[in-house]
């Protein structure tokens, strides 16, 4: 085994150096390469460089030359191919379908990663290795599996395995999968052999799928269905999403015009031990030192700490369901506490980390005693179940240990934390947060209050929210310190009409809270919300939904920033709209002036 490099090798010159004459893995990313676990790139190829394999990255490459891709000649087994961090189109579109100016995954920001760009490379990729398998992953590839709405086309488009030449993908975090398919392809087995690894999909001709079938597998309707008959896609969607747990799922199967999509079950969690070893890799926590310009998505998490994942919540909007599962998966206290005395030895340390958590950050060491056999598939994990474990101790007991280490002056919690959760926990843990883990602001998402709204977004209720802010004041208070909640407020979600948005514009004014961390619902792959949106029906009910578009949903943005003068007349034609005519005017009440001269668009 070669022992792990301070970087990954990005050329033929660094291979050398090591000892290498030919890569095992050859890893090709949308992403500038960072040396850090919060970079797909960086992280997977540690793992399967820790495994034994020689693995080389193919950073942001110029799709329309083939240097690049030829850099590092031909892998000995496969080339892994990523979009990077972020769906491509998410990254390189606004909400308002207008193009970026900036990638923050780019040295300097700069533009270098193609639209669909997991699509791009492995056409590239295939083109100039025409025999190399081609595997696909990351957040782009997992949440195009199946065929979906896709936002910037306004159409359905086929399973990504149906529109790019790959051979299989991974889904999901992908450690599991991709050491086991690296395992498989060493040991000599070709890659058409591998159809049956958890946490990956792949495809079949549909005349060999018809000879042969899966009788333990469950078929959706298929890409002409889903495309043609909104009904379909709903519950299309409804039956894959039921089979997203590891422990009790079956094989979905798919039909496309000329393949089938075969998603096998996803990969049984990591262990506590597994997630230990995974994040102590020794990562430079630095952009490979060939950039000559910064890549502005390393400073903000350069000195954080990755506590755990998997997300309970299963918020409607956000795909988590389908890419980390609902199971938490936690570190042991000891291995971030190591991963933290590490940091503070590092180069331009100066005592601050800037967060320690996962997908939502008190989840953290959260267990129910069911998900030994898989999450309840009759029902979500909520605050107000008796069987899940909310006591937040083992949380409290991490910061401690953190808060104690020499050299690490302050410890916040940033990622952002569930406050139906704290509501029901006894530990403390809000007070010691308070007290010693906000840096003057607390995230917490709400999204809404409206009980219509909260309901289709899977998020608690306007109570809990109102007696949340109060045990914050109190504890805030009680610490002596002026510290604020940030809140995570959204706009334009499949269920919410322009009265819901009146009514927290409202609350936002009796309550005096303003913010601008608003966001306009976008429709993502793969996200209950995106496949209300596409439909107009909840896909597990197949009722009605009302879905905001156009000029409407524009009113509703607005009614987020009813204060901005830019914002007066599409909150004036929201108000009309809706007969509330009553809050245009200079009462105390009123959400604008009945008098103001032109606003901008």
């Amino acid at each position: 085994m070669i022992k792990q490099p301070s970087f990954l090798p990005i050329s033929i010159q660094e291979a050398k150096n090591l000892g290498i004459e030919q890569f095992d893995i050859i890893l090709v990313s949308g992403d500038a390469y960072v040396d850090h676990p919060s970079f797909g790139s960086g992280l997977l190829g540690r793992v399967l460089w820790d495994a034994g394999y020689a693995v080389g990255i193919v950073a942001q490459p110029d799709w329309k030359k083939d240097e690049d891709l030829l850099r590092l000649g031909r892998p000995r087994l496969f080339f892994g191919i990523t979009s990077g961090n972020v769906d491509s189109m998410v990254n390189n579109f606004t909400p308002n379908l207008k193009r970026r100016r900036r990638d923050v995954y780019s040295p300097g920001g700069r533009l270098l990663r193609p639209d669909r760009a997991a699509i791009i490379y492995a056409n590239r990729v295939h083109s100039l290795f025409p025999n190399v398998p081609v595997v696909l992953g990351g957040i782009e590839a997992s949440l195009r599996r199946f065929a979906h709405y896709d936002y910037w086309s306004d159409s359905v488009r086929q399973s990504i395995l149906a529109d790019a030449p790959a051979d299989l993908l991974v889904y999901g975090m992908g450690e599991k999968p991709i050491l086991e398919v690296a395992r498989r392809l060493n040991a000599g087995e070709e890659i058409a052999q591998i159809g049956d690894v958890p946490g990956t999909a792949v495809k079949e001709e549909v005349r060999r799928w018809r000879e042969a079938g899966r009788q333990d597998a469950v078929i959706i309707p298929g890409f002409a269905e889903v495309k043609g008959d909104k009904r379909k896609y709903a519950q299309a969607f409804a039956a894959h999403y039921k089979e997203q747990d590891p422990y009790h799922a079956r094989a979905v199967v798919q039909p496309h015009p000329k393949t089938v999509v075969i998603q096998n079950p996803p990969a049984l969690p990591l262990s506590t031990a597994e997630l230990d070893q995974i994040y102590e890799l020794p990562y430079s926590r630095k952009a490979h030192p060939s950039y000559r310009e910064p890549i502005p998505a390393l400073e903000p998490v350069r000195f954080s700490i990755t506590s755990h994942r998997g997300c309970f919540g299963s918020c409607s909007f956000c795909a988590l369901t389908h890419h980390q599962g609902r199971i938490v998966q936690s570190r042991s206290i000891s291995s971030i506490v190591r991963e933290a005395e590490r940091l503070a030895q590092m180069p331009g340390f100066k005592g601050i980390i800037q967060d320690v958590g996962g997908p939502t950050a008190n989840m953290y060491g959260l267990v129910c005693p069911r998900w030994k056999q898989g999450a309840c598939p009759d029902r979500l994990c909520s605050a107000d179940c008796p069987t899940l474990e909310k006591d937040h101790s083992l949380q409290v007991e991490l910061l401690r240990r953190l808060r104690a280490i020499p050299g690490v002056r302050r410890v916040f919690v940033g990622s952002g934390i569930r406050h139906d959760l704290v509501m029901a926990d006894r530990s403390g843990y809000l007070e010691d947060l308070c007290r010693h883990h906000v840096s003057g602001h607390l995230k917490i998402a709400p999204e809404h209050i409206s009980r219509t709204v909260t309901e289709c977004m899977h998020k608690p209720p306007r109570q809990v929210l109102d007696d949340f802010r109060e045990r914050f004041r109190a504890a805030s208070q009680a610490a002596g310190r002026e510290q604020y909640i940030l809140p995570y407020l959204m706009s334009g979600h499949p269920g919410c009409t322009i009265a819901d948005m009146v009514e927290l514009a409202e609350y936002l004014r009796d309550n005096s809270m303003y913010t601008e961390q608003v966001q306009d619902f976008t429709p993502t792959p793969m996200t209950i919300s995106t496949a209300m949106y596409y439909t107009g029906l909840d896909p597990f009910t197949l009722q009605p939904v009302h879905i905001p578009r156009g000029e409407e949903k524009r009113i509703q943005r607005a009614m987020l920033q009813y204060r901005d003068p830019g914002n007066y007349d599409l909150v004036r034609e929201g108000l009309e709209r809706i007969g509330r005519k009553d809050l245009i005017g200079e009462g105390e009440k009123c959400l604008i002036p009945s008098r103001y001269r032109g606003a901008k668009h």
